[in-house]
C-alpha cells in the first residue's frame, strides 16, 4: 500500500522482500555482485562504497585476550552462531576439520544449549562423523553482553556457518581479535562474512570451496606464530577498517 513515498530494504533481512512497492534494497558490490544476482530483487540494490554495514562494539566489550592454544597446546575452533545455520554439511566439516588438526576441540555457543535436550541433540549430530565427543564444548545463555563476549577469549578461530553465514556474530569475533574462515557462495546469505573479511583485508580467510576451507582452517591452526600474529592485530586492523567508520558510513546512506 506503500506508506511511504520512497521505501528502502536495508539490514535485518538478507533478500528480497518480492515487493514492488518497495523501491530499493542497500548492499554493496562485494556481498551482491553486480550483474545476474540482480534479477532475484524486486529492488532496484544500491551498492554503498564502502559496504552495506558498520560495526558499533559494544562499550562494555573487554580487551582482546591472549590466544588461547598459548595457555595449552590445543587449538580452539568455535562459532557462536544460531544452531539454525549449523546444517548436517556444516557439522560434518566442522568434525572433519577438529578430527583433522589433532589437539584441538570445537567450542559452541548459543542460547538453546542451555537446554539438555538440545545438547543430546548437538552431540549425536557430531558423533554420526566419528566426532569424539569429548572434544565438543558445549555452552548456553551467558548473563549480560560482556560476558558472552569474553567467551572469545577461548577462542582461536571461529568457524562461520554455510550456506548462512554469520553477520553480527562476525562482526563480535573479528571486534575481539578472533579469525573467522568463511565459504563464500553466491547470494547473499553466504557472501556476507567474505565482504567483511575482504573490508578488513583478511581475503586469505575467505575460501570458495568446502575443501579449501577446510584447508585454510587447518593452516592457521598449524600456524601458531600467524595465528597469535593475526589476534594481536586484529583489533586495530578492524579500528582502520571500513567496517568501523561510522560518520563515512553515515554520509554514504
Amino acid at each position: 500500500r506503500r506508506p511511504a513515498p520512497v521505501q528502502v530494504a536495508w539490514c535485518g533481512y538478507p533478500q528480497t522482500t518480492g515487493l514492488e512497492a518497495v523501491d530499493y534494497r542497500l548492499t554493496d558490490a562485494l556481498i551482491d555482485p553486480e550483474g545476474d544476482i540482480d534479477r532475484h530483487y524486486t529492488e532496484k540494490l544500491v551498492r554503498l562504497p564502502s559496504g552495506f554495514l558498520c560495526y558499533d562494539p559494544p562499550i562494555e566489550a573487554p580487551e582482546v585476550a591472549p590466544a588461547p592454544f598459548l595457555n595449552s597446546s590445543v587449538v580452539t575452533f568455535g562459532s557462536f552462531n544460531t544452531l539454525a545455520k549449523m546444517t548436517p554439511k556444516v557439522v560434518e566439516l566442522w568434525a572433519r576439520i577438529v578430527r583433522k588438526a589433532g589437539n584441538a576441540r570445537l567450542l559452541l555457543k548459543a542460547a538453546p544449549l542451555s537446554d539438555p535436550m538440545v545438547r543430546d541433540y548437538v552431540q549425536k549430530q557430531f558423533a554420526k562423523h566419528d566426532f569424539d565427543l569429548s572434544k565438543l564444548v558445549l555452552e548456553g545463555r551467558t548473563s549480560g553482553q560482556a560476558a558472552h563476549l569474553q567467551r572469545y577469549g577461548e577462542i582461536d578461530i571461529a568457524l562461520d556457518p554455510f550456506p548462512y553465514n554469520g553477520t553480527t556474530t562476525t562482526c563480535e569475533a573479528l571486534w575481539m581479535g578472533v579469525p573467522v574462515i568463511s565459504l563464500q557462495g553466491n547470494n547473499h546469505v553466504s557472501r556476507v562474512t567474505a565482504g567483511l573479511l575482504q573490508r578488513m583485508g583478511l581475503d586469505s580467510l575467505v575460501a570458495t570451496s568446502p575443501k579449501q576451507y577446510q584447508s585454510i582452517a587447518l593452516d592457521l591452526a598449524k600456524n601458531k606464530s600467524r595465528l597469535a600474529e593475526i589476534r594481536a592485530g586484529m583489533r586495530e586492523r578492524f579500528r582502520a577498517s571500513p567496517l568501523y567508520d561510522k560518520p563515512a558510513f553515515a554520509r554514504q546512506i
